[in-house]
Protein backbone atom coordinates (compact mmCIF):
# COMPACT_ATOMS: atom_id res chain seq x y z
CA UNK A 1 0.00 0.00 0.00
CA UNK A 2 1.19 3.52 -0.78
CA UNK A 3 1.51 6.53 1.69
CA UNK A 4 -1.10 8.73 2.01
CA UNK A 5 0.45 11.42 0.18
CA UNK A 6 0.94 9.65 -3.24
CA UNK A 7 -2.20 8.27 -2.95
CA UNK A 8 -3.57 11.97 -3.32
CA UNK A 9 -1.56 13.10 -5.45
CA UNK A 10 -2.95 10.16 -7.49
CA UNK A 11 -6.69 10.30 -6.38
CA UNK A 12 -6.20 14.17 -8.30
CA UNK A 13 -5.43 12.65 -11.25
CA UNK A 14 -8.34 10.35 -11.61
CA UNK A 15 -11.39 10.92 -13.84
CA UNK A 16 -12.90 7.39 -14.13
CA UNK A 17 -13.35 4.95 -11.52
CA UNK A 18 -13.91 1.66 -12.91
CA UNK A 19 -15.24 -1.11 -10.58
CA UNK A 20 -15.70 -4.65 -10.30
CA UNK A 21 -19.40 -5.74 -9.09
CA UNK A 22 -19.16 -8.81 -6.65
CA UNK A 23 -17.67 -8.19 -3.96
CA UNK A 24 -17.19 -4.32 -4.74
CA UNK A 25 -20.44 -3.34 -5.41
CA UNK A 26 -22.02 -6.31 -3.39
CA UNK A 27 -21.00 -8.61 -0.62
CA UNK A 28 -20.08 -11.29 -3.19
CA UNK A 29 -22.96 -13.15 -2.78
CA UNK A 30 -25.20 -14.82 -5.62
CA UNK A 31 -28.92 -15.42 -5.00
CA UNK A 32 -30.66 -17.17 -7.10
CA UNK A 33 -35.07 -17.35 -7.36
CA UNK A 34 -37.17 -20.53 -7.69
CA UNK A 35 -37.35 -19.53 -11.64
CA UNK A 36 -33.75 -19.27 -11.80
CA UNK A 37 -33.17 -15.61 -11.53
CA UNK A 38 -30.03 -14.20 -10.63
CA UNK A 39 -30.93 -11.40 -7.67
CA UNK A 40 -28.20 -8.80 -6.54
CA UNK A 41 -27.80 -6.81 -3.47
CA UNK A 42 -26.62 -3.44 -3.56
CA UNK A 43 -25.54 -0.78 -1.29
CA UNK A 44 -27.14 2.49 -1.45
CA UNK A 45 -24.96 4.09 0.06
CA UNK A 46 -22.33 3.10 -2.51
CA UNK A 47 -25.46 4.39 -5.47
CA UNK A 48 -25.18 8.00 -4.15
CA UNK A 49 -21.20 8.10 -3.78
CA UNK A 50 -21.38 7.15 -7.50
CA UNK A 51 -24.13 9.58 -8.43
CA UNK A 52 -22.02 12.91 -6.31
CA UNK A 53 -19.09 11.31 -8.37
CA UNK A 54 -20.42 11.76 -11.89
CA UNK A 55 -22.62 14.76 -11.06
CA UNK A 56 -19.42 16.27 -10.58
CA UNK A 57 -18.14 14.99 -14.07
CA UNK A 58 -15.83 12.83 -13.17
CA UNK A 59 -17.38 8.66 -14.88
CA UNK A 60 -17.79 5.61 -13.86
CA UNK A 61 -17.90 2.30 -15.19
CA UNK A 62 -18.43 -1.21 -14.84
CA UNK A 63 -15.96 -4.51 -15.78
CA UNK A 64 -16.88 -7.70 -14.59
CA UNK A 65 -16.46 -11.13 -15.53
CA UNK A 66 -20.17 -11.94 -15.00
CA UNK A 67 -23.38 -10.81 -17.05
CA UNK A 68 -25.86 -9.95 -14.93
CA UNK A 69 -29.65 -8.70 -15.84
CA UNK A 70 -29.73 -7.49 -11.97
CA UNK A 71 -26.43 -5.25 -12.66
CA UNK A 72 -27.78 -4.47 -16.13
CA UNK A 73 -31.01 -2.49 -14.24
CA UNK A 74 -28.66 -0.87 -11.52
CA UNK A 75 -26.53 0.54 -13.59
CA UNK A 76 -29.29 2.26 -15.30
CA UNK A 77 -30.43 3.53 -12.06
CA UNK A 78 -27.20 4.74 -11.30
CA UNK A 79 -26.55 6.48 -14.84
CA UNK A 80 -23.50 4.39 -15.48
CA UNK A 81 -23.52 3.83 -19.34
CA UNK A 82 -20.08 1.85 -19.52
CA UNK A 83 -20.79 -1.49 -18.86
CA UNK A 84 -18.14 -4.00 -20.06
CA UNK A 85 -19.54 -7.37 -18.42
CA UNK A 86 -18.63 -10.86 -19.31
CA UNK A 87 -15.04 -9.97 -19.41
CA UNK A 88 -12.79 -13.15 -18.53
CA UNK A 89 -8.96 -10.94 -19.27
CA UNK A 90 -10.17 -7.88 -17.65
CA UNK A 91 -6.54 -6.25 -18.38
CA UNK A 92 -7.85 -6.85 -21.93
CA UNK A 93 -10.59 -4.42 -21.96
CA UNK A 94 -7.99 -1.48 -20.84
CA UNK A 95 -7.22 -0.12 -24.07
CA UNK A 96 -10.99 -0.49 -25.27
CA UNK A 97 -11.30 1.83 -22.52
CA UNK A 98 -8.68 4.49 -22.81
CA UNK A 99 -9.91 5.23 -26.77
CA UNK A 100 -13.66 4.97 -25.79
CA UNK A 101 -13.24 7.41 -23.08
CA UNK A 102 -10.00 8.95 -23.93
CA UNK A 103 -7.89 8.37 -21.11
CA UNK A 104 -4.69 7.67 -20.17
CA UNK A 105 -3.95 4.84 -17.32
CA UNK A 106 -3.06 7.48 -14.79
CA UNK A 107 -6.64 8.87 -15.17
CA UNK A 108 -8.07 5.35 -14.26
CA UNK A 109 -8.89 4.39 -10.33
CA UNK A 110 -9.97 0.44 -10.18
CA UNK A 111 -11.62 -0.86 -7.29
CA UNK A 112 -11.31 -4.62 -7.04
CA UNK A 113 -11.34 -7.84 -4.97
CA UNK A 114 -10.11 -11.15 -6.50
CA UNK A 115 -7.47 -12.77 -8.25
CA UNK A 116 -9.03 -12.05 -12.10
CA UNK A 117 -9.37 -8.11 -11.07
CA UNK A 118 -5.00 -8.23 -10.62
CA UNK A 119 -4.14 -7.53 -14.44
CA UNK A 120 -6.75 -4.47 -14.71
CA UNK A 121 -5.01 -3.22 -11.03
CA UNK A 122 -1.67 -3.94 -12.21
CA UNK A 123 -2.24 -1.32 -15.34
CA UNK A 124 -3.84 1.42 -13.74
CA UNK A 125 -2.94 4.93 -11.98
CA UNK A 126 -4.14 3.74 -8.88
CA UNK A 127 -5.89 0.28 -7.74
CA UNK A 128 -7.92 -0.12 -5.02
CA UNK A 129 -8.94 -3.52 -2.94
CA UNK A 130 -12.00 -3.79 -0.52
CA UNK A 131 -11.11 -4.55 2.96
CA UNK A 132 -12.01 -7.86 2.68
CA UNK A 133 -10.28 -8.69 -0.40
CA UNK A 134 -8.35 -11.97 -1.33
CA UNK A 135 -4.69 -11.05 -0.06
CA UNK A 136 -2.93 -11.05 -3.44
CA UNK A 137 -4.86 -7.94 -4.18
CA UNK A 138 -4.55 -6.44 -0.94
CA UNK A 139 -0.71 -6.87 -1.52
CA UNK A 140 -1.13 -5.52 -4.82
CA UNK A 141 -3.27 -2.43 -4.34
CA UNK A 142 -2.14 1.04 -4.00
CA UNK A 143 -5.39 1.30 -1.29
CA UNK A 144 -7.03 -0.48 0.96
CA UNK A 145 -10.44 0.72 1.75
CA UNK A 146 -11.80 0.53 5.46
CA UNK A 147 -15.34 -1.10 4.18
CA UNK A 148 -15.96 -4.04 2.93
CA UNK A 149 -17.41 -4.94 -0.55
CA UNK A 150 -21.00 -4.01 -0.48
CA UNK A 151 -21.04 -2.30 2.86
CA UNK A 152 -19.71 1.29 1.83
CA UNK A 153 -16.23 0.66 -0.12
CA UNK A 154 -16.98 1.66 -3.53
CA UNK A 155 -18.47 5.36 -1.57
CA UNK A 156 -15.44 5.73 0.28
CA UNK A 157 -13.23 5.66 -2.60
CA UNK A 158 -15.92 8.31 -4.51
CA UNK A 159 -15.46 10.44 -1.34
CA UNK A 160 -11.54 10.71 -1.32
CA UNK A 161 -11.95 10.97 -5.09
CA UNK A 162 -14.57 14.24 -4.57
CA UNK A 163 -12.16 15.31 -1.73
CA UNK A 164 -9.02 15.12 -3.37
CA UNK A 165 -10.21 17.27 -6.44
CA UNK A 166 -11.56 19.69 -4.31
CA UNK A 167 -15.24 18.67 -5.20
CA UNK A 168 -16.69 17.40 -2.25
CA UNK A 169 -18.58 20.38 -1.13
CA UNK A 170 -20.00 21.53 -4.23
CA UNK A 171 -20.40 17.78 -4.89
CA UNK A 172 -22.64 17.29 -1.54
CA UNK A 173 -24.55 20.95 -1.26
CA UNK A 174 -25.81 20.51 -5.23
CA UNK A 175 -26.85 17.00 -4.13
CA UNK A 176 -29.41 18.76 -1.34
Amino acid sequence: MKNRSEIDTRLKQVKLLAMDVDGVLTDGSIIYNEQGEEIKIFNVKDGLGIRLLTKAGLMACIVTGRVSGALLQRCRNLGIHRVYDGIADKAAILPVILKEMRLSPGEIAFIGDDLPDLPLMRQVGLSIGVSDAHELVRQSADWITSAKGGAGAVREICEMILKSKGLWSPALYSSL
